[in-house]
């Protein structure tokens, strides 16, 4: 009987498909997927680092998407959600995919395919709010400039929307929580890692990174949003629940609350 191994990766999707790719390659018994900046020996499991390989990452990938392109949606979105434990939940929900029963995939009976998918939905939702919440501010430089924190590592879903969107702009969109962003030179967007020691939240208080006339828009932004809405039509408990209070602090409309 083989002894169960630990398998250590760099943290990256295409490091965790590398992995994936060797227990199926290998046939390794699998006690654990873990990143390396996590990663936690075994008493009685040996630890391999897996070095990420893109070729065997992208194979991984190929033949997920020629079992389903909802499979295939699921095991990034699930991913990004950052769960502990989220690789051999992962781990566990592809070998249900490539087994010889077709479209286990899709049985919601089963506990690991049932929290992939609930986990794959809050995602989704998360992304759908990011695209919706993000207010840039100019800086002097000329740069659109918006922080975000988001539940889950969502900016590799919403890059290209805001390509899309700000097709003639130049832009950054910053993780105050995972600490890089996405920033887009009119060419294309590429991943950056900045040491930002300060989070520019849309506060009442002005900042010199910002240019003045990005306090003027701001402004009318705010007077009108206060001017549309009616005192007496106000439902808070609804309001909230379709932009949370942990958004405020990015909403140029929420300065007073700030």
């Amino acid at each position: 009987m083989k002894e169960a191994k630990i398998l250590i990766y760099d943290g990256s999707f295409n490091g965790f498909l590398t992995a994936v790719f060797k227990t199926f390659d290998e046939r390794i018994e699998v006690a654990d997927i873990q990143k390396n900046s996590e990663a936690q020996r075994g008493l009685f499991s040996d630890t391999e680092t897996v070095f990420t390989q893109m070729d065997k990452a992208k194979r991984v990938w190929n033949g997920i998407q020629k079992k389903s392109n909802s499979a295939i949606k699921n095991v990034y979105f699930a991913f990004l959600s950052e769960h502990k434990g989220i690789e051999m939940l992962l781990y566990r929900y592809i070998r249900k995919l490539f087994s010889p029963t077709d479209m286990m995939h899709l049985n919601f009976s089963d506990d690991t395919v049932l929290k992939i998918d609930q986990l794959t939905k809050s995602v989704g939702r998360e992304k759908h709010r990011m695209e919706a919440f993000v207010r840039f501010q100019l800086t002097q430089d000329g740069i659109y400039f918006a922080n975000i924190e988001p539940d889950f590592d969502v900016l590799p879903l919403i890059s290209k929307h805001f390509r899309s969107r700000y097709a003639d702009q130049q832009w950054m969109i910053y993780d105050v929580k995972r600490k890089y962003g996405i920033f887009y030179d009119l060419d294309s967007v590429e991943i950056v890692s900045l040491d930002i020691k300060e989070v520019y939240a849309n506060s009442i208080h002005k900042n010199d990174t910002f240019s003045g006339i990005e306090y003027d828009y701001q402004d009318l932004w705010n007077n009108y949003f206060k001017s549309t809405n009616i005192k007496s039509r106000i439902n808070r408990k609804l309001h909230t629940q379709h932009v949370p209070k942990r958004y405020w602090k990015y909403l140029s409309e929420k300065k007073q609350a700030v």
